[in-house]
């Protein structure tokens, strides 16, 4: 089994900037995704902030011996407290914060944490799963029974964060193990994506091309052919049985 990545981004249709920020380890150990937020170009600079944060983070403990939980509870402190720190020197950006998505593998297991709503897939044969939970007030609308799944789709509060980096009240992230099988692949994305795509149009993308980068950038390009109202990034990584796939 070999695995295998790749990424793109883009402002999209209608943005000026590109607000949010990944980073893929070289080595394919951890996977990063962020979309800002905030007037004064804050939400991109929360976003290159806490992704840039968590790499430092990763690169420092990765051979200190540690749980999974204790070094991606880490790297999201440092994160949230650099978002915090910026925010104090530079009063204009005070209402910044950010998204943020982190799939680490240790002893090739996967772990993943999250805050607010991008989000974290994985596909299956043909059965795309969402794995993560939106931190958002529509979800849990959902879940209480507020607003049915259909509504929401239109709702004017289906983007209110209930959760982001760069803020003191932060909760303690839950970092979980994830099954996965050869074949399996992981999707990370911004909302710019899952607002534009259904899930069986992010589904068939994935499934039928097998290379990484040119589904990465495949899933972009039609997410802009739909509209591209928000900045879309994409990460992908694949568990393949063939290398040369």
């Amino acid at each position: 089994m070999k695995r295998l990545f790749a990424g793109a981004t883009d402002t999209g249709c209608v943005r000026s900037a590109n607000q949010d920020s990944y980073y893929i380890d070289p080595d394919g150990r951890f996977f990063v995704v962020a979309d800002g937020m905030g007037g004064h170009a804050g939400g991109e600079v929360a976003s290159k902030i806490a992704v840039d944060s968590i790499r430092e983070c990763l690169d420092a403990l990765w051979d200190v011996e540690t749980t999974p939980q204790k070094l991606m509870q880490d790297a999201i402190d440092k994160a949230n407290q650099a978002i915090i720190n910026d925010q104090m020197a530079n009063p204009v950006r005070s209402d910044m914060g950010t998204t943020v998505v982190l799939l680490l593998f240790r002893d090739e297991q996967p772990w993943f944490c999250h805050i607010g709503d991008s989000r974290l897939y994985r596909l299956r044969g043909a059965k795309l799963e969402q794995i993560s939970d939106d931190h958002t007030w529509i979800a849990r609308a959902i879940q209480t029974g507020v607003v049915n799944a259909d509504d929401a789709k239109s709702h004017p509060w289906r983007h209110m964060l209930l959760q982001c980096l760069g803020r003191e009240d932060l909760k303690s992230i839950t970092a979980q193990d994830i099954e996965w099988q050869p074949g399996d692949r992981f999707l990370i994305c911004s909302d710019g994506l899952t607002e534009e795509l259904s899930d069986d149009r992010i589904t068939h993308q994935l499934k039928n091309t097998r290379n990484c980068q040119q589904a990465a950038e495949a899933l972009v390009e039609a997410a802009k052919l739909r509209g591209g109202r928000d900045n879309i990034t994409v990460v992908i990584v694949s568990n393949e049985l063939n290398p040369n796939s």
